[in-house]
């Protein structure tokens, strides 16, 4: 019996557990889509001399990569916490980038790509897949594939 069963009641986790690591490569994804979107939003904003705000479905992606990834580190806590310090480091990267778009747009300067944030991404998206798709080259990575 677990101690902290009565404090958290976490019996609905070991029935969606498994199904963590497919929804946050689809948050992923995600992600990375309005990523994109939000950095064309950025540059018009920048073009019409306004300073630039953050694209809300962009930020919704982020707050539900952080959830997930905390989710996943109390299924599986060794993964889960690495994907976790990974997404965590995205959102600081993120909210750098935003500061540096307002700087840019201020001084009329063209709008840079947000270069830390896309690699951040990149890794949390490459992250996900390899939890989310390990059932593809399991047989491989453990050298039982006969040839």
């Amino acid at each position: 019996m677990d101690p902290l069963q009565f404090l958290v009641p976490l019996d609905w986790l070991s029935v969606v557990g498994p199904m963590l690591p497919f929804a946050i490569l689809v948050m992923a994804i995600a992600n990375l889509a309005t990523r994109h979107v939000a950095h064309k939003r950025h540059v018009e904003q920048g073009q019409n001399g306004d300073s630039v705000d953050s694209y809300r479905p962009h930020a919704f992606t982020n707050v539900g990569l952080l959830l997930l990834s905390a989710l996943f580190a109390i299924h599986a806590p060794t993964g889960g916490t690495i994907l976790s310090i990974v997404v965590v480091t995205m959102l600081v990267a993120d909210l750098f980038e935003l500061e540096s778009r307002n700087v840019e747009a201020r001084n009329d300067m063209p709008i840079e790509a947000p270069k830390s944030s896309i690699v951040a991404s990149a890794l949390v998206l490459l992250y996900a897949a390899y939890y989310a798709l390990f059932f593809v080259v399991a047989d491989v990575w453990s050298g039982s594939v006969v040839a």
